[in-house]
């Protein structure tokens, strides 16, 4: 009896109601893949807040060649470097939320959220999470002046030594000092930090600066030339090209700093347009070309919902906010 006196009462509608309701009702039960049928029409914009040349710039390009093969359609590089990508984060949040807009966030991105007070935006709230990329292994390495042969070693070597080891890094909030802090605070060793404005290596190599977090690329040659030592791997577990080298947490467990590549959306971008994006994104990094160049660059796929991918960036945002709070690290 309800449902005929509701069937009476739409029935009863003016004409002009009773269309636009099944027309909405149209529109809702018509699947959500079908926005992304058509897609993409124009050239897909990839931001980057880093200079041509650099890791992020070099990755962007990759993926957006292998992306753009696979779509028949242009996926361009806008570089927009300033402030550790912070210029190029708050302009992308203004982006039109159309599907056409992405931009590459990574580790660095989660560490400014704290470093840099005052920001205009919350790269934990204010994006699209899309889908993460690439993990990138940072390895830890001392120069072979230093007694120590194994993470043990160093971590008693150091405690029984405070103050002596000098520990390299890109500069105040860079990711090898944020490795390396993270790391004084989990084992209570005392290292004094020395931060360069430019290429620290060959300091490093000469011994004046006894040790460093750094990305596998930047030491591999200085490791097979016995001119540093690999102690450890900053990932979770050991790392496939270095397989020898144990990870940081099978002595220090719980610690886990490695880099990453992801990519976010404008907030507001329609739910088919993220799937679209998140499958064609991971299926430029699986291409064969692609993954060939993996192991020369120390990186490694890092699949991920963006569900998921959203959740990671505000636990990174969260444990970097820990970090830079008690070691006190501003930018200088």
């Amino acid at each position: 009896m309800k449902r005929r006196a509701v069937f009476r009462k739409v029935q009863a509608m003016p004409l002009h109601r009773r269309r636009f309701l099944q027309a909405s009702a149209a529109a809702a039960a018509f699947p959500a893949r079908a926005l992304a049928q058509a897609f993409p029409a124009k050239p897909i914009r990839f931001v980057c807040g880093f200079a041509p040349g650099t890791p992020p710039d070099i990755v962007a390009r990759f993926v957006a060649a292998s992306m753009s093969e696979r779509i028949g359609q242009q996926v361009f590089v806008d570089n927009r470097s300033g402030s550790g990508a912070n210029v190029a984060t708050s302009q992308f949040r203004r982006a039109e939320p159309d599907g056409y807009n992405i931009m590459l966030v990574v580790a660095t991105t989660t560490i400014n959220q704290t470093l840099y007070p005052g920001l205009d935006f919350n790269i934990a709230t204010d994006y699209q999470p899309v889908t993460a990329l690439l993990r990138v292994a940072n390895v830890l390495v001392v120069h072979p002046s230093v007694p120590a042969k194994t993470l043990p070693e160093l971590i008693d070597y150091s405690k029984k030594n405070p103050g002596k080891l000098n520990m390299a890094s890109g500069g105040n909030g860079s990711s090898p000092h944020i490795s390396g802090e993270m790391f004084k605070m989990m084992t209570g060793v005392d290292w004094v930090h020395v931060p360069y404005a430019s290429n620290y290596f060959p300091d490093l190599v000469a011994g004046q600066l006894q040790v460093v977090f750094s990305a596998i690329p930047g030491v591999a040659g200085f490791i097979r030339q016995n001119q540093l030592r690999a102690l450890a791997v900053a990932t979770e577990k050991r790392w496939d090209t270095m397989p020898d080298v144990p990870a940081v947490a099978e002595f220090v467990p719980g610690y886990e700093n490695s880099g990453w590549y992801g990519i976010v959306a404008p907030k507001g971008t329609p739910e088919a347009l993220v799937q679209w994006l998140h499958k064609e994104l991971n299926a430029a990094v699986a291409d064969p070309k692609v993954t060939a160049r993996l192991p020369d660059l120390g990186m490694a796929p890092f699949v991920s919902t963006p569900a998921a991918f959203g959740k990671f960036i505000g636990d990174e945002v969260d444990k970097y906010a820990k970090i830079i709070k008690a070691a006190n690290i501003r930018v200088l």
